[in-house]
């Protein structure tokens, strides 16, 4: 690919590795600011109103779904990503000057409660605006490796947020980092945040978008309504089911990972981070091979294989892992499951962006999106700990199980989406081929209907 190209799939993909980034930091570093905040002389109470401040980011996550998906649509797929960096910053900023529960009582709970309330409106928007954005400005054949990138700066900002604890760990005293050392990453992060928002102001928007502005091939007033997105409510369903299995799967094995090797496994701590960091690295660098392989052989496949992988091989691994007792059993485990849920994470994003025309795309993906991910992925740690309190860890294994299970369903009912004509999607040409084959460099990806489940 020319630099171009790169440079679209950095500047649409470099906001995720800076929101999750910001994400992971603040549940990891909650237990140093925690006291911050909050009356002294209960630990616990401190990390559960944390943890409730840092509960209320998923629910926002369906609201930022629906205000900055309709603003992609009708603004534009630049104005969305704009938008949703300079929410980030703002979000980063407020808990890096957040004044302590000393200077200002409960006003300071009230700044983190406000720029959690920010960052949950700017994740649920970035993951559809950059999806979107990386699906239409890609080559019709490389879609699929362009947003695969998606999950490689997620899981980018993932690496770094942990790598930043470490070195922070080993360079300051606990004091320290309780005192004002948990700041620093929230300052590194609004740079982050600042630096990406020069680049996207200074980003093209995407010729799909473009031609459909200037062609008036969708009436403006319905372009990211409500209304326009209950006339494709089919495709919505469709992605809240597609993302069912993948976001219970995504989250156990990476935010839920590293307590489960701790706590369930027996692990020491440091080894339960490095098998973490370790197992992570290796899904970042395999999600834009999948991308590729997937714009040869089809979306369906992929997905395919995930599916039936995490319903039948969770209960084993999940299993496994709870008596691997060492760094490397621990580690070969981790990367099978990973490897397995790699086949819904280097495309879904692809995916959902394929199933819906130019004018509702953006909302089309960022409020199922977030609805499914708030109801499965958000809880997914939730029902974890609910199963184990109750006696019962296994149980989790095989909810798991039964949500893949659930999207198998649907992967093996719906039809291919790698030649649909984003210019095309909805247009009346007829059903698609759940058969067709790739798109011949001569005559160009087929123009196909919008895929819907049979």
């Amino acid at each position: 690919m020319g630099r171009q190209q790169w440079k679209k799939i950095w500047v649409g993909s470099a906001g995720n590795m800076v929101e999750w980034f910001d994400w992971f930091v603040y549940a990891s570093f909650a237990t140093y600011f925690a006291g911050s905040f909050f009356p002294s002389g209960n630990p616990t109470a401190q990390l559960m109103n944390t943890a409730g401040i840092f509960a209320v980011g998923f629910f926002m996550r369906p609201v930022g779904g629906w205000l900055l998906g309709r603003v992609g649509d009708r603004k534009g797929r630049k104005a969305a990503l704009t938008l949703t960096v300079s929410l980030m910053s703002a979000s980063a900023v407020l808990i890096a000057i957040a004044p302590t529960y000393g200077v200002a009582g409960y006003g300071g709970a009230a700044v983190l409660l406000v720029a959690r309330l920010l960052q949950g409106l700017s994740v649920g928007g970035e993951y559809a605006a950059s999806a979107t954005y990386l699906t239409e400005a890609s080559d019709a054949d490389r879609r699929g490796f362009a947003s695969s990138f998606q999950y490689v700066s997620m899981t980018a900002g993932q690496l770094l947020g942990l790598g930043l604890q470490i070195v922070l760990q080993r360079t300051m005293s606990d004091d320290t980092l309780h005192s004002w050392g948990w700041r620093i990453p929230f300052i590194i992060g609004a740079l982050g945040a600042a630096v990406v928002f020069y680049l996207r102001r200074n980003m093209l928007e995407t010729e799909v978008y473009a031609e459909s502005s200037e062609d008036g091939v969708e009436r403006a007033d319905d372009k990211g309504t409500m209304k326009a997105l209950w006339q494709h409510r089919r495709q919505a369903f469709l992605v809240v089911a597609l993302t069912m299995g993948g976001t219970v799967a995504y989250y156990t094995y990476t935010t839920y990972l590293t307590k489960y090797l701790s706590n369930s496994a027996g692990l020491p701590k440091e080894t339960a981070t490095l098998v973490s960091f370790c197992a992570l690295f290796v899904f970042m660098c395999v999600q834009p091979l999948a991308g590729m392989l997937s714009d040869r052989i089809g979306r369906r496949p992929l997905l395919i294989t995930f599916a039936v992988g995490s319903t039948f091989l969770t209960v084993p691994i999940m299993t496994l892992l709870q008596h691997a007792g060492s760094f490397w059993p621990a580690l070969g485990l981790s990367l099978l499951a990973l490897l397995i849920i790699t086949g819904y994470t280097s495309i879904n994003a692809c995916v959902k962006a394929e199933l819906f025309p130019t004018g509702i795309r953006a909302l089309g993906v960022a409020l199922p999106y977030a609805l499914g991910n708030a109801l499965f992925g958000g809880t997914a740690e939730y029902v974890a700990l609910w199963f184990k309190n109750g006696g019962t860890e296994s149980g989790y294994y095989w909810y798991v199980a039964g949500c893949a299970a659930v999207s198998l369903v649907v992967y093996l009912a719906m039809k291919e989406t790698r030649d649909i004509d984003l210019n095309r999607v909805g247009a009346e040409t007829g059903p698609p081929s759940a058969e067709a084959g790739p798109a011949s460099p001569a005559s160009g990806p087929a123009k196909t209907d919008a895929p819907l489940a049979s």
